[in-house]
């Protein structure tokens, strides 16, 4: 008989019960070192005090109204928003896949305002990861998610990763936009060349395509910068985040400039949910902490001290691990052995990771690790990689 739960997830026997910072208890008393952050989600770790105040206090007033009226709290969120990026205006929804078909509606609505109806179709990237809905599925294009839904939606055109000549022979004059993730979290933490991302926007501009930056993983703060983007000093058209913005409560938000999103208007585009009080009230507690001075700082030293940790595994365990990967607090191990094995692993030794694409364990802690706390995790994982080598 089928438990009353769906399942669509092949879930751990493990239940939690309490957190706080980096630190999880389970149902069984056990405490976890949380190198997870619920798949790069809690950006302030567990219990933090400004957001729990946050959500405590605004809970207590009012919790929904819909867009039908002002929201006070989203208008605060956009305006933070637009201050510290390159966005005109903010579309608030609930998550990253809802995010990125709104970016999509974005692409192909501004390309038809302005006099390009049959630029609808979008180039995407070989081993990407958009969401779960039809058309992000499609977006995706990896044949194991479309499995089984029928004919995917129409409109996306997939090339290699990296290669600036491969897009450049996929363009067009049905193409609209460009839309790809600067460092593909979910096919093993691979990161875009920022000379790559640079080329793209000279390709964009050129033609006269849109430049759609997919954040949701990588944005808010876990690559040392707000968006990873900006390290390759480019300005998109548009981008989708959600995950770590609410810190644990569903938020999603797409940034555009005013040549994209002055053509949302009544009627095109809707969310009952997105950008509620609630959800914006926890955006701004996490988007104040982000932004304090030196917290960013915090992000990219330690990051760079915790790549150079994991490349000391993979030195000290080459029969477990290959490589080393990533930027900031998004990094990866890709493993020599079934990654589900390592994942394990680590688990007996107290500390949660993720598995990904390429047979790579991905370790993205809450934003607020400290080098201690990359350190420990380090050892866990070289505990671990000693266990599994000595089997």
């Amino acid at each position: 008989m089928i438990a009353s739960i769906m399942p669509n997830y092949k879930r751990f026997d493990l239940a939690f019960e309490h957190g706080e910072g980096l630190w999880l208890t389970g149902t069984d008393g056990r405490r976890y070192l949380d190198f997870g952050a619920g798949i790069a989600v809690s950006s302030l770790g567990h219990s933090h005090p400004a957001l729990v105040k946050a959500i405590t206090e605004q809970a207590k007033k009012v919790i929904h109204v819909s867009n039908l009226y002002q929201v006070p709290q989203a208008k605060a969120l956009a305006d933070i928003l637009v201050a510290n990026s390159f966005a005109d205006s903010v579309l608030f929804c609930n998550s990253g896949a809802e995010a990125n078909e709104g970016l999509i509606k974005l692409i192909r609505r501004a390309q038809y305002k302005n006099g390009h109806p049959e630029r609808t179709r979008i180039i995407c990237f070989n081993n990407a990861f958009h969401g779960r809905t039809l058309a992000t599925i499609s977006a995706t294009g990896n044949p194991a998610y479309l499995e089984g839904f029928g004919t995917p939606v129409d409109g996306f055109d997939h090339v290699p990763f990296n290669d600036i000549e491969a897009v450049r022979a996929a363009v067009t004059d049905q193409t609209a936009g460009i839309l790809l993730e600067p460092v593909q979290g979910e096919s093993g933490i691979r990161v875009a060349d920022p000379a790559f991302l640079r080329d793209l926007r000279a390709l964009c501009d050129k033609k006269g395509l849109y430049l759609g930056i997919d954040e949701v993983q990588s944005g808010m703060g876990r690559t040392g910068t707000l968006f990873a983007f900006e390290q390759a000093g480019i300005t998109p058209d548009v981008v989708s985040s959600a995950k770590g913005i609410g810190g644990g409560f569903p938020l999603g938000a797409v940034l555009a400039r005013e040549t994209l999103a002055k053509h949302l208007t009544p009627g095109t585009h809707g969310t009952t949910y997105g950008g509620n009080p609630l959800a914006c009230s926890a955006g701004l507690a996490v988007l104040k902490e982000i932004l304090a001075p030196g917290f960013l700082d915090h992000v990219r030293k330690t990051g760079e001290a915790f790549g150079a940790m994991l490349q000391t595994c993979v030195t000290n365990y080459p029969t477990i691990f290959e490589e080393a990967r990533g930027i900031g607090l998004m990094r990866g191990l890709r493993c020599r052995i079934p990654v589900g094995e390592v994942l394990e692993a680590v688990m007996a030794e107290g500390l949660l990771a993720i598995g990904a694409g390429d047979n790579v364990l991905r370790l993205v802690p809450p934003l607020i690790a400290t080098e201690a706390d990359c350190q420990e995790a380090s050892t866990r994982i070289g505990r671990a990689a000693h266990a599994l080598a000595n089997k």
